[in-house]
């Protein structure tokens, strides 16, 4: 006991910040490349002579990659060892990169870009368990703090980097600019990266191998294709497809002596409270994360590049309340951090609820604080308490799960939102309408400026309505995360106490 203290005591910061800098330089270039090729795409239709619907497969594909292989990356972990499997997976992201810069064809790109999402689909939720692993209990949550850092700042940072390479250089460096960092990584993940310690898998769970990614992929195809059409074919489809896959799944799961995803931790009532508020939470928080960007540039007809020059603010909000968040956490637990943090997104949503044509880049300053500020002091502690919530051998495991869902959850966030926002815009739209019938105007008597100021008009005020909605989820959110319980405070015999040294041998 007291040599457990002695080394919770002990512990600096400094000892594992060269592995937990190869860890971040890793899911930095993987998240960034999530967001990125927005941007491009517009540039790819003139440069491969292409239509928008086949180059949208550049990001599909990607994230149904993505999608496939995390449900997989947990078991991998426990069978080759975390080292191995981020390591691998780092090097088929790079050379999926490389490849990506390469093709004179959308066909050969969306190919590739396959080829980077099966490698980047593990590096997150291996990561995360790496570095959750990496501390000791009573520190998880400052070094999981730090490892939040590029998963807020890349997709904000994405468009402004993106954007100012497709303005002024090439699309292709979006993905040229991942090979010395990937390279980098593995070096130093090479030399630096401690070999974890392996959890015993006595067989194979087939059925979960094949039923996991058909269901998660299904279902996130689905819901993604949900954004243009809920009644669609492709979206219907996705979904049976899904939804049947997923049944079958769980059905197999729960069955196996191995399965691949262990569903019998959402027994503990801790668990299955913090994921439904890490649900909540995170479909609240792209009310913000996903709204604004597109009111920027759809209503108030801002470029990429100054979009993401706006956002700023909460790129710098979220990344310096992060570390500080970790600080809080290891001191008071999840619950007023998931609280505040959300209260602080409703704030932001409430103040978005009043853009309208004349909003200004400064206007938007203190709203984009307070929700970069949100998002830093819960997203990361949320994940972490996940983490303390199930027992140490299933930390693999676990991060499987919860990345799993959140790619779902992610897709059904933009769809809903997508659909509030058409429905809202489209009501707007028959207001004016009657409106001006109401007045004696009509349409054939507008000039074309009068049309277009209209149709901009009626935009703004479905995006003010959307994120009017949008405050009571992020608020329902905060008043969840009340349930939230720290649970016991770590003792020195505790399980991840032990997999502290563990990780560290060979």
């Amino acid at each position: 006991m007291n040599q457990t203290l002695k080394q919770d005591a002990d512990f600096r910061l400094s000892s594992i910040l060269v592995p937990l800098l190869a860890i971040i330089a890793g899911v930095f270039m993987v998240v960034l490349d999530s967001t990125a090729m927005n941007v491009a795409l517009s540039r790819l239709v003139v440069d491969f002579n292409t239509d928008l619907h086949t180059l949208q497969w550049v990001v599909t594909g990607y994230m149904l990659a993505q999608a496939s292989v995390i449900p997989l990356s947990g078991w991998l972990s426990d069978r080759f060892g975390a080292k191995n499997v981020f390591l691998t997976a780092v090097i088929v992201f790079t050379v999926g990169s490389i490849l990506c810069a390469t093709p004179s064809s959308a066909e050969w790109l969306v190919v590739f870009r396959v080829l980077q999402g099966l490698g980047g689909g593990c590096v997150l939720p291996v990561g995360m368990a790496y570095v959750y692993r990496l501390a000791p209990k009573s520190k998880v949550g400052v070094v999981m703090g730090i490892m939040g850092i590029p998963v807020l700042f890349a997709p904000a940072i994405g468009p402004v980097l993106s954007g100012w390479l497709v303005e002024y250089h090439s699309w292709r460096w979006i993905f040229l600019i991942n090979i010395p960092i990937g390279i980098i990584c593995v070096l130093i993940g090479l030399r630096k990266l401690p070999n974890a310690a392996k959890n015993t898998v006595p067989g194979m769970d087939k059925f979960g191998m094949v039923l996991g990614p058909l269901a998660f992929a299904s279902l996130t195809y689905g819901v993604s294709q949900g954004a243009q059409s809920w009644t669609s074919d492709k979206t219907l489809i996705g979904l049976s497809l899904g939804a049947v896959a997923l049944i079958a799944f769980v059905i197999a799961e729960l069955r196996s002596k191995t399965p691949l995803l262990e569903l019998r931790i959402l027994k503990s009532v801790d668990f299955t409270t913090g994921i439904i508020v890490q649900w909540i939470a995170q479909f609240g928080l792209y009310g913000a994360l996903f709204l604004l960007p597109q009111f920027l540039q759809q209503a108030r007809g801002f470029g990429a590049f100054d979009t993401g020059l706006t956002l700023l603010p909460q790129a710098i909000a979220s990344g310096l309340m992060m570390p500080i968040a970790g600080i809080l956490f290891d001191r008071i637990g999840v619950r007023w951090l998931v609280v505040c943090g959300l209260s602080l997104v409703s704030g932001a949503l409430f103040q978005y609820s009043h853009v309208d044509l004349t909003t200004q880049s400064r206007d938007l300053i203190l709203p984009l604080i307070m929700c970069g500020a949100g998002m830093g002091m819960m997203m990361m502690p949320m994940n972490t308490h996940l983490l303390n919530k199930a027992p140490g051998n299933l930390v693999n495991r676990v991060t499987s799960l919860t990345n799993s869902m959140q790619q779902v959850i992610n897709s059904l966030a933009v769809s809903t939102l997508v659909t509030i926002l058409t429905a809202r815009t489209s009501a707007r739209g028959l207001e004016m309408q009657e409106a001006a019938a109401a007045a004696g105007q009509t349409v054939d008597g507008a000039s074309r400026e009068a049309l277009q100021l209209a149709k901009q008009t009626v935009l703004a005020q479905g995006f003010a309505d959307t994120f009017h909605i949008m405050i009571f989820v992020a608020l329902g959110g905060a008043v969840l995360g009340l349930l939230l319980r720290r649970g016991r405070k770590p003792e020195s015999g505790g399980s991840k106490e032990k997999a502290v040294p563990e990780i560290m041998h060979g």
